[in-house]
């Protein structure tokens, strides 16, 4: 491609909405442009990057035996209803495009693809003879994000790979769900990235295990903890880990103090002189389930440890059917305006005990009218402890359960690890912390959407039988950007070759002058037939301005006809190290050709 042919506009500014250098440098690199909140138009550049990537997914996923298909975008809300999500994705997480068509039927726009891909299994599979089976396909998805940010990574239209498959039993899924993980490890591998693969919490999806692929950059919105024996990796809404030890208390006798100001772990403790790993604390969440029903939580953890909100979610929602709801759609602390619409008299925020009393909950058909009490593993064995006294002002310290205290029916781990922690696999060996880009996310579903939408197949000895089903999924133009996060300098984007839009650039320093442009005719012509994809910036710019555009676009390789014509020579410029050096025209096209092999092997 001649640029002087392309639609090519660079910006010299970094634009005022991005926020992360791979957002600005895809704008300013003319790669993307915004059109609304959270949409983004891909220009000629981005769509050879998406074709790409695309194409790397497509290969590994066919050499796993999967079916490549084409799903609808508009999806019936009836389809949702049946598997229980239009709630959870119209209101709970609120993230589907909801409409109403001129007939009123309810439609959602496709952000996943369970519900039909269901259907289709269930209409058309009816033999254990024709399992296992494995769909996917490359589509564009949509997704009503509250806050859309850092272009591609988190819009509000995107394009994804996601699979489906389905078996007779939990061993053929695991076979294609490890077939999957290499899959997935191909895919990043061959575009050229760093990444870590993680256990991950299966959120709304649903399923018994997922795994998460990390693109690992520094503005990564997802914190990955793991040891450096390799033996262990997960997101941190789902890692666990060995907590510090507790630290002998200093109370041997209960009794209530006076602790003015001391509403935090850390002005309590330089108050009395205490360790965190010695208090108590209870923190107040705020549920509301599916049905309507608002539950006030009160959960007691130990003082130097913090909710992890996933788990706690979680937690809640296998508690659902005590409350005749199947899920959880929010999970909040509640501030003081929603304690006004259930409180009956102010509570001891900051200084509320384990014990604190139902009756300052002002019960209706709507709100549970009692605390649901759980207790966090990290606060069970603790003795002499210290915790609040649920009056504003006053701690009590030396207190033990079943004893001052009532120790919670409930027992959760709802801990969150963090980065220092000793391992639960090895004590030796302590948490480190990464920040991650998530591109892949692989699920074992079992029979969740199969059992709930009556998805069966006839067994061999002819019984009905709910299929057991995986999902796989990949943010095709989430790992472009995130590609671009990982690699780049002060010059632009430093494209991994696999993935680059073109192999090569042939920058002309000056157009006027007959010998540079000839030379640079014949590479371009001879370098593009031998499959090394260039492109010729034949623009009436000066030498400076086309190598800046060259450096910003980041094609990995950057041709110039210049000074060294006169020995029969090309400079060569590597754009990853800025190495440069003189080739002989003849030999630039099998040279390239090696560097290029090279990079993508």
């Amino acid at each position: 491609m001649r640029l002087s042919q392309m639609l090519f506009v660079t910006l010299r500014e970094d634009p005022a909405e991005a926020e992360i250098p791979s957002h600005k440098l895809l704008l300013r690199a003319g790669y993307i442009r915004r059109i609304g909140s959270g949409i983004y138009a891909y220009l000629p550049l981005m769509w050879r990057v998406l074709k790409k990537v695309s194409q790397i997914v497509r290969e590994e996923m066919d050499a796993t035996g999967a079916q490549e298909c084409l799903l609808p975008q508009l999806q019936p809300a009836d389809l949702w209803r049946e598997s229980g999500r239009w709630d959870t994705y119209t209101q709970a997480e609120g993230i589907m495009f909801a409409m109403t068509d001129r007939q009123q039927r309810e439609l959602g726009l496709g952000p996943t693809h369970e519900e039909v891909i269901t259907t289709i299994a269930k209409d058309m599979i009816r033999s254990y003879r024709q399992l296992p089976v494995h769909l996917y396909q490359i589509q564009t998805k949509f997704r009503d994000e509250i806050r859309p940010r850092f272009g591609l990574m988190r819009g509000r239209e995107f394009i994804m790979k996601d699979g489906y498959s389905f078996h007779t039993n939990e061993e053929s899924l695991k076979k294609t769900y490890q077939d999957m993980a290499q899959a997935y490890s191909n895919m990043l591998r061959r575009s050229g990235l760093q990444f870590r693969a993680v256990d991950a919490d299966s959120g709304a999806i649903g399923g018994s295990g997922s795994q998460e692929f990390m693109v690992l950059a520094e503005a990564g919105e997802d914190e990955v903890l793991y040891t450096e024996d390799g033996q262990y990796a997960a997101n941190v809404e789902k890692a666990v880990s060995m907590p510090a030890d507790v630290e002998p208390s200093p109370f041997s006798t209960f009794e209530k103090r006076e602790t003015p100001g001391t509403e935090t772990i850390d002005k309590l403790c330089k108050f009395l002189k205490c360790s965190p790993t010695q208090v108590v604390k209870n923190v107040l969440y705020q549920a509301v389930y599916d049905n309507g029903m608002t539950v006030l939580v009160l959960v007691s953890i130990r003082g130097d440890q913090d909710v992890n909100q996933v788990k706690l979610l979680n937690e809640l929602t296998k508690l659902a059917g005590n409350y005749q709801a199947k899920t959880v759609l929010f999970l909040t602390v509640p501030d003081a305006e929603a304690q006004r619409k259930w409180a009956a008299k102010s509570l001891p925020l900051g200084y509320m005990a384990p014990d604190v009393a139902d009756d300052y909950i002002a019960g209706s058909k709507e709100v549970n009218s009692k605390f649901l009490r759980l207790v966090d593993r990290t606060a069970v064995d603790l003795t002499n402890f210290v915790t609040g006294s649920n009056e504003s002002g006053y701690h009590v310290v030396g207190a033990n359960w079943n004893k001052e205290f009532a120790l919670p029916a409930t027992v959760v781990s709802v801990r969150t690890a963090k980065k220092g922690d000793r391992a639960a696999h090895n004590p030796e060996q302590t948490l480190q912390s990464a920040r991650g880009i998530e591109v892949g996310h692989i699920f074992q579903l079992g029979t969740k959407y199969s059992q709930a939408m009556g998805a069966t197949y006839t067994s061999e000895q002819g019984e009905e039988m709910p299929f057991v089903m995986g999902c796989y999924g990949v943010g095709v133009s989430r790992l472009a950007q995130s590609a671009v996060e990982q690699s780049y300098d002060k010059d632009g984007i430093i494209w991994p070759v696999a993935i680059a839009p073109y192999h090569a650039i042939i920058s002309i320093p000056n157009i006027s002058d007959a010998q540079q442009v000839e030379v640079a005719e014949k590479l371009y012509a001879q370098l593009n037939q031998s499959g090394i994809e260039t492109l010729l910036d034949d623009r009436d710019e000066r030498a400076g301005v086309k190598f800046k555009d060259a450096d910003l676009i980041g094609i990995p390789y950057r041709i110039v006809p210049g000074r060294s014509l006169k020995a029969g020579k090309v400079e060569v410029v590597e754009r990853a190290t800025h190495k440069s050096q003189e080739i002989l025209i003849d030999e630039v096209n099998s040279t390239l050709k090696q560097w290029i092999e090279a990079a993508i092997n």
